[in-house]
């Protein structure tokens, strides 16, 4: 692997891994959403934002002014969702998870704070959704969170399995710019009236 030292101590650049790997995938899902993010407001497409998780700095490290480091702190509430925006002028607001596990997706990953805002969202008027990445297939798909949502109410289960996001979600297709265009998948499913 190559590097590159970047000037006045900036950091270090590693070459990136090979992506037909699938190890060392665990946190690609939220780069892959930030870059097409990225893309779509370069492209001025759409304005949708990765959420801050609000944190209460208790305290602060001060080495040199130049190198202060949070060494404590904590939530301050539950976060709601991942990412928020606007898209051809309706509210988008969605959380986004990812698993290893190839036969199903463990429910402990979503929290009924997320559930509830979804609802709220949607109640609203707004567009709230999931993606949800299994790792092992490299398969993301858009789900409706009403959809989602009236599923884990009525399962029993502690997880979903593959199969009914591989029925139930919209497969989300993979390229270059955007990385995730999940918008399209958006405009398919929440504008199809418009088309």
């Amino acid at each position: 692997m190559s590097t590159i030292q970047y000037p006045n101590g900036g950091g270090v650049w590693h070459e990136a891994k090979n992506l037909d790997n699938h190890s060392g995938r665990g946190a690609t899902l939220e780069k892959d959403i930030n870059a097409s993010n990225t893309y779509y407001r370069e492209l001025d497409i759409a304005l949708i934002y990765k959420k801050p998780t609000p944190i209460q700095v208790v305290k602060v490290d001060y080495p040199r002014r130049d190198r202060a480091k949070i060494v404590e702190a904590y939530y301050r509430t539950p976060s709601t969702t991942d990412y928020n925006g606007i898209y051809k002028g309706k509210y988008i607001d969605f959380e986004a998870k990812e698993t290893k596990n190839k036969m199903r997706f463990p429910l402990q990953m979503i929290h009924a704070h997320q559930i509830k805002h979804l609802q709220l969202v949607q109640k609203h008027g707004g567009i709230g959704f999931f993606i949800i990445r299994f790792t092992y297939y490299n398969k993301t798909y858009l789900v409706d969170a009403g959809l989602l949502i009236e599923k884990i109410s009525q399962t029993t289960e502690y997880a979903i399995p593959y199969e009914w996001f591989a029925a139930n979600g919209h497969l989300i297709r993979e390229g270059l710019y955007p990385r995730l265009n999940y918008l399209k998948v958006v405009e398919a499913i929440y504008f199809k009236e418009e088309n």
